[in-house]
């Protein structure tokens, strides 16, 4: 009776310890899901690392297209900055997959169906919280992409189970033996058993760096099940191939428990553990199983490839709502034309300024941006810029109205020397420029941002080759925007851009902006007054006043 009692004991605190796991378990994904509903509309939150943020390119580079938003472009325009003012995933799916997004330009039909399911989330609660959470049980794959470890199956060469089959056929005629010659077969056995553990732990080695990888397909086919059983009408296709690929990719999940549950017993000490991790080094079944699943895997890849697709895109569609919810300054849907060279923004703003400027323009060839230090030059350029791009991949512009054709984006703003390739500042600003003029020579629609045209090289120079350069950037199929230090440029170009510009206000020995676009050339200079309101010697600023002065009178330096 003590014995059966103590047994008794014993159950009822392993229920008890289990019912209460349970129960805080069910209570931390109920606060989990609510929080989904009490964010939506927030800013992401979400905080990056090195670590945590390497694998967010992945999806991107191993699906290069032509027309896709260069590196010099996408470093120029701060987009990594804008990328995590919209992540708003749970998952290293829909993340990779939103980032691809914003550097991959769409057709309008693509675009429309985006817009259809972007909506359809904003006023569906529960299902976009649903997808959410889903994805959110998906997770991450740590510091690599999914697609490393994809890339690299064929590292691991043709693993066959004939070996680990034939060793397990061994254990069969020791087991006759045993009624026979016991001594002999327990010893048969154990020097087999032996055999198989050293050998376990060599393949188990090479396995290994790929158990994530195969978890997370597995954790995908998982969650794109319970996601195809959804009632969301607006993503139909979308569903219907996810069901298609799961249903192909069915064989890799068979026997998955016996790989991902091997070597919960080093941390846990459950005497089942012990037991089946026994059982997975005796008889290599972890490893056979893997073999099978790697076949599988090989033979699949454009379905995985597919069902990472379509779930990524479900994902991003709903981080596109969350992100439109919180744009508290307003946002519209983009009107993309079929033709012509117009681009219409009406309470156009950056969308990672919190209380920004709102400006507009209407422009129909090239814009020339004159105006004094901090006057708000660059912003205007990015915010243009920024906009056209969230036009054609997410659907979404910062703005009360945007108007325009599908473009292809370029930018030179930005660039830094390549101290590492040995190029100068203007070597390399020379080539970012080179490549906007063989786009042009394209003849596909281009708009593309230019800040301070060759400030890489001397006044005489810089004046006669960035006119050139900026003419060859004007009509046919290009749209130019460009900001400019040097007034000169505005009188040269008058036949080929329209001329706008941002001043400032000096007033009681303090300078202050308005941000606001203003139609002409810029008639105000604050470069020699900032020296003075930074404190440098009047002899300093009086002089090169004067000297500014007599130049703009006179058109010759003098000393």
């Amino acid at each position: 009776m003590e014995y059966l009692a103590l047994a008794a004991a014993m159950l009822l605190f392993v229920i008890v310890i289990f019912v209460r796991e349970a129960v805080q378990a069910g209570n931390r994904k109920k606060r989990f899901i609510q929080s989904l509903y009490d964010n939506f509309g927030m800013p992401p939150g979400r905080k990056y690392t090195p670590e945590n943020s390497a694998h967010i390119p992945g999806y991107y580079q191993r699906h290069k297209e032509e027309g896709q938003l260069d590196d010099i472009t996408w470093n120029d325009l701060n987009m990594d900055e804008i990328f995590r003012r919209i992540n708003d995933t749970h998952s290293a799916t829909g993340e990779e997959y939103l980032y691809y997004l914003l550097r991959t330009g769409r057709s309008r039909d693509w675009l429309e169906h985006f817009e259809e399911m972007a909506g359809w989330f904003s006023e569906h609660a529960d299902e976009r919280v649903q997808i959410q959470f889903l994805m959110s049980e998906l997770g991450y794959t740590g510091k690599y992409s999914l697609y490393d470890y994809i890339e690299n199956l064929d590292y691991l060469g043709e693993r066959s189970n004939v070996r680990h089959h034939l060793a397990n056929a061994l254990y069969v005629p020791l087991l006759i033996l045993i009624p026979f010659q016991l001594p002999m077969a327990l010893m048969g056995m154990a020097v087999l058993s032996v055999y198989q553990i050293v050998s376990y732990f060599k393949d188990k080695r090479e396995m290994e760096p790929y158990i994530t990888s195969f978890a997370y397909v597995t954790r995908l086919l998982e969650i794109g099940e319970k996601i195809g059983r959804m009632e969301l009408p607006v993503c139909a296709g979308e569903l219907s191939d996810m069901r298609s690929c799961i249903q192909s990719l069915k064989g890799v999940r068979s026997g998955s428990f016996w790989v991902f549950s091997a070597g919960s017993s080093k941390t846990g000490g459950n005497p089942l553990e012990v037991i089946m991790d026994y059982i997975r080094m005796i008889f290599h079944v972890d490893l056979i199983i893997f073999n099978k699943m790697l076949r599988q895997l090989r033979r699949h890849v454009a379905e995985t490839d597919a069902l990472i697709s379509r779930a990524g895109l479900l994902e991003a569609a709903v981080s596109v709502a969350t992100f439109r919810a919180s744009l508290k300054n307003g946002w519209c849907v983009p009107e993309l034309l079929d033709s012509g060279l117009q681009i219409v923004i009406e309470g156009g703003y950056h969308p990672l300024l919190e209380q920004p400027v709102k400006n507009s323009i209407c422009a129909e060839r090239g814009v020339l941006l004159t105006g004094s230090n901090a006057s708000g030059k660059s912003t205007f350029l990015k915010m243009v810029a920024v906009n056209a791009i969230l036009a054609q991949t997410i659907h979404t512009c910062t703005a009360d109205v945007y108007r325009a054709p599908l473009f292809a984006v370029y930018s030179s703003m930005a660039l830094r020397d390549d101290i590492s390739g040995g190029e100068s500042y203007y070597i390399v600003e020379i080539k970012a420029l080179k490549r906007i003029l063989d786009a042009v020579s394209e003849e596909k629609r281009v708009l593309c941002f230019v800040d301070e045209v060759l400030r890489g090289t001397n006044t005489v120079e810089r004046i006669a080759a960035s006119t050139q350069i900026l003419r060859s950037l004007a009509g046919r199929q290009v749209l130019c925007f460009a900001a400019t230090h040097d007034i000169e440029l505005a009188e040269l170009l008058r036949e080929d851009f329209d001329n706008y510009h941002f001043e400032e206000e000096i007033r009681d020995g303090d300078i202050s902006f308005e941000y606001r676009l203003l139609t002409g050339k810029s008639t105000t200079r604050n470069a020699i007054r900032l020296l003075e309101m930074m404190g440098y010697a009047p002899e300093v600023t009086e002089s090169a006043m004067e000297s500014a002065q007599r130049f703009l009178d006179s058109g010759i330096w003098q000393t």
